[in-house]
């Protein structure tokens, strides 16, 4: 029995060391730069570049991620320490990097075509701008990872991801090909 408490404390402990020992925005930077990439390319291909992200989107998703507003344990045990002036100055900070290129290649032609179709409908660059490449509190999409853009469109599709109701309800209306061409275009910007 007292092993079991010895590992669900060793557990949570190596869990909540990294957020509770970074004190400097340096720190907290390494912290995030454990999963989203020391050189921008995030170590797994579901996890979003944040390197030359909007300032203002990656503060929002620090900040919901710390109300709870959007799901994800690691990171709301990482940001739970961070108060809003470090959130801005961590959002600063990468937004200041430049964006990677991750190789991704480009989409078709017939296949842009349904995509660039797909987005007259939905009228994504509303928000997120020509050539997909976001502003102020609206993320870059443009050239971000094949497999986090299909996340995060299956997860707005089931309500998985709840912090912004809009991208729900368009992701909903928009038949699940033309999400697929969009996808596949947008990673190849």
């Amino acid at each position: 029995m007292n092993w079991v408490i010895s590992i669900g404390t060793i557990l949570g402990a190596l869990l909540t060391a990294a957020p509770a020992f970074a004190q400097s925005i340096a720190e907290k930077v390494e912290v995030c730069a454990g999963c989203h990439g020391q050189d921008g390319k995030p170590s797994n291909e579901s996890i979003p570049i944040i390197w030359g992200q909007q300032a203002g989107y990656i503060y929002i998703q620090l900040r919901d991620f710390k109300r709870g507003d959007r799901k994800n344990e690691i990171k709301q045990l990482t940001v739970s320490s961070f108060e809003k002036d470090d959130m801005l100055a961590i959002a600063e900070y990468f937004a200041q990097k430049p964006w990677p290129d991750l190789g991704q290649p480009r989409a078709p032609k017939h296949v842009a075509q349904q995509a660039l179709s797909a987005e007259h409908s939905v009228g994504c660059t509303g928000c997120h701008r020509d050539q997909f490449q976001g502003s102020g509190t609206t993320p870059r999409l443009a050239g971000q990872s094949r497999e986090y853009l299909a996340k995060t469109i299956a997860d707005f599709r089931t309500r998985a991801r709840g912090n912004n109701p809009g991208m729900t309800d368009l992701m909903l209306a928009t038949p699940v090909d033309d999400l697929a061409a969009l996808v596949q275009y947008l990673a190849g910007l």
